[in-house]
């Protein structure tokens, strides 16, 4: 049968049309017993030149399954090519060429040119990403190669359609030649005498027959059929002498046997898919052969099966390996992509965990490129999973070094204002007000963000560099006034210790001392500075515990210490008691409107009930204790008056 070029495109159709020819051959084995049975019982013999189409229907194929992608390092189809370039010189190559073009490299080289293709363009869009580009307006530029690409390519689509329609062309007309050999033969085993006078025309049909190659494959099966029905029976019809015909037979046994012997020895050819191949060529052979003693015939094709079945096995368990293998890729993939999605879903707030993520991205990416195929209908539908996955990624790591440049930006920009403030200020010789200004400023520097590493630097040298030229021309200015401040440190612990003796000894008027040390306390002038926390922490320590263990109220406290911070108010002017006094005054207001509306809302309760009593209960307590404070904001305000006055 000639059916060369009705090739399969999967290994898988390849396995299951060579299961078939075995189920075939196994059901027609009977049919070839059962025709050389007839023929020896015919009278007379026919010639020891019997073609190799009598050997029967159980030694035949359907058809040659498509040959599957060999293992052969120097195999076209398995050829790596390391750019675009060079698959596209091939394919010139190939276009140059006047030979068909072979579909499994054409496909190779289809697949090898976009993989090398999608790389390219993804490692152009990482670095635009990387380099802070704006994803949305990110365009994929024409390639000239790929443009090249597809017009090569439609040159071999059109050259292998040429080719297709001329073998289909050549078909027919084998077709039609066969069909005439076939009606010839038939003509001629009409009858012994025919049959007898016609044989060295009959030898030259069937030479012809098999000279005859490619059919449609439609039509292949029903041709051989009755190919073989038509030499069986012209067979039959001929009267040879015994002799010749167990000498043909003896020759068609020797052919067999070592075609036998070739199949046995591809049990240890290493290349699975060659010795498959090979296979196909050795059952070609043996269909061609002629028939053996009819004693013989089951045993030489028992053996011949035999050695075909272990090949078949080998190449199905191949193929049961490769899918085995494709389906572990394609859940090792699948895992991949769930990791490369879960990377992509966490919020990373800063720029270490970013980078963090992105080495992880790209260890993911690496072991990707290691693994191998998955199975073909999945294989583009888990890459564009995975590519989907890393591409959400990046794009939101874009975004957030976008939005983190321009908040650098932003950050840069307050700090070089704070900069030009301390500048400003750098020169004063206002020692108390210019102080407080710079530090207000370190405290605001503090606040804000960071800024790109190199600008930072610059910016607080800069700074600090403007602060410490006002406090070091402050300290060589102040350096008269420490020992005034030394004094009125010990005058100030002094008042202290007085404070504490009241403890051991109050009397009726303990009240009116600790207003008269307080006040003789405030009055005393500066100290020096890195004492001025601790003795302001020992003096508010000792009040502190006076009020309490003296039982003066919490309220009177405050307005106590109110009292005693106001000379600190009154050194900013009589302007800021005003301000002072207008705040308590709108704080009074408040808490008299506050009273108010509590009181008001004591009306709507309901107090027949357990849960409307407790309402109350807290409702009171709020307006006593507003009431404390607006008493206490009343005498605060008092204490301005005086103060004013005075």
């Amino acid at each position: 049968m000639d059916s060369q070029d009705n090739t399969l495109d999967k290994g898988t159709e390849e396995v299951k049309q060579t299961e078939q020819v075995e189920n075939q051959t196994e059901e027609t084995a009977n049919a070839e017993v059962k025709a050389e049975a007839a023929d020896a019982t015919a009278k007379e013999e026919t010639p020891a030149t019997a073609t190799a189409e009598t050997a029967g229907s159980s030694e035949t194929a359907p058809e040659k399954p498509k040959e599957a992608p060999t293992a052969d390092a120097d195999d076209p189809a398995k050829k790596v090519y390391n750019s675009k370039k060079e698959v596209i010189e091939r394919l010139k190559d190939i276009v140059a060429s006047d030979e068909t073009p072979d579909k499994a490299e054409v496909d190779h080289l289809k697949t090898t040119f976009y993989k090398l293709h999608f790389t390219e363009r993804d490692k152009k869009q990482k670095e635009y990403l990387e380099a802070g580009g704006d994803p949305e307006k990110y365009q994929i530029t024409p390639d000239e190669d790929e443009e090249v690409f597809k017009a090569e390519m439609s040159v071999i689509k059109e050259k292998r359609q040429k080719a297709f329609l001329a073998l289909e062309e050549e078909k027919q007309k084998n077709l039609k030649r066969k069909e005439e050999i076939l009606e010839k033969i038939k003509q001629m085993s009409a009858t012994p005498e025919e049959a007898n006078k016609s044989y060295n025309d009959f030898k030259a049909l069937q030479q012809e027959w098999k000279t005859i190659k490619n059919v449609p494959a439609e039509k292949a099966n029903e041709l051989w059929h009755n190919y073989q029905l038509h030499v069986e029976q012209f067979y039959d019809m001929l009267n040879l002498n015994r002799e010749a015909r167990e000498y043909d037979f003896k020759k068609n046994l020797e052919a067999k046997e070592k075609l036998c012997e070739a199949a046995e020895k591809l049990a240890d050819e290493p290349d699975v898919i060659s010795a498959f191949h090979q296979l196909q060529d050795l059952h070609q052979q043996y269909r061609e052969i002629g028939p053996v003693a009819k004693e013989l015939r089951e045993q030489i094709w028992a053996r011949f099966k035999a050695a075909s079945t272990v090949i078949n096995k080998k190449h199905q368990q191949h193929f049961d390996e490769l899918r085995a293998k494709e389906e572990d890729n394609l859940k090792r993939k699948t895992e991949l992509c769930e990791k490369v999605e879960d990377i992509a879903k966490q919020k990373n707030k800063s720029s270490s965990e970013w980078d963090k993520r992105t080495q992880e991205i790209i260890a993911i990416q690496k072991e990707w490129k290691t693994i191998g195929f998955a199975p073909q209908k999945m294989n583009v539908k888990i890459f564009e999973r995975f590519r989907a996955a890393c591409d959400d990624f990046f794009t939101r790591k874009a975004e957030f070094f976008k939005k983190m440049k321009a908040q650098f930006a932003e950050n840069a920009e307050k700090k070089r204002a704070l900069v030009e403030q301390a500048q400003a200020l750098t020169d004063s010789t206002d020692w108390h007000s210019t102080a407080d200004k710079l530090i207000a400023l370190q405290k605001e520097w503090k606040t804000i963000g960071m800024v790109p590493h190199k600008l930072g630097d610059k910016l607080w040298a800069d700074f600090q560099t403007a602060c410490n030229h006002f406090f070091d021309a402050r300290k060589a200015a102040t350096a008269g006034t420490r020992n005034a401040e030394r004094d009125n440190l010990a005058k100030k612990q002094e008042v202290i210790e007085k404070l504490k003796a009241l403890l051991d000894n109050a009397g009726d008027d303990v009240q009116q001392k600790v207003q008269e040390l307080s006040e003789e306390f405030n009055k005393i002038g500066h100290v020096p500075y890195k004492e001025k926390d601790k003795v302001y922490e020992s003096y508010h320590a000792v009040l502190d515990k006076i009020y309490k263990e003296l039982h003066v109220s919490a309220a009177r406290k405050r307005v106590e210490n109110f009292r005693n911070n106001l000379k600190n108010v009154a050194e900013r002017g009589n302007d800021a008691l005003d301000n002072e006094r207008a705040r308590l005054m709108r704080q009074y207001e408040r808490l008299k409107g506050d009273i108010t509306t509590y009181e008001n809302n004591l009306g709507f309760l309901n107090v027949s009930s357990k849960k409307g009593n407790s309402l109350i209960d807290e409702m009171k307590r709020r307006i006593q204790r507003l009431k404390d404070e607006l008493e206490e904001t009343r005498q605060k305000i008092k204490t301005i008056d005086s103060q004013n006055k005075e």
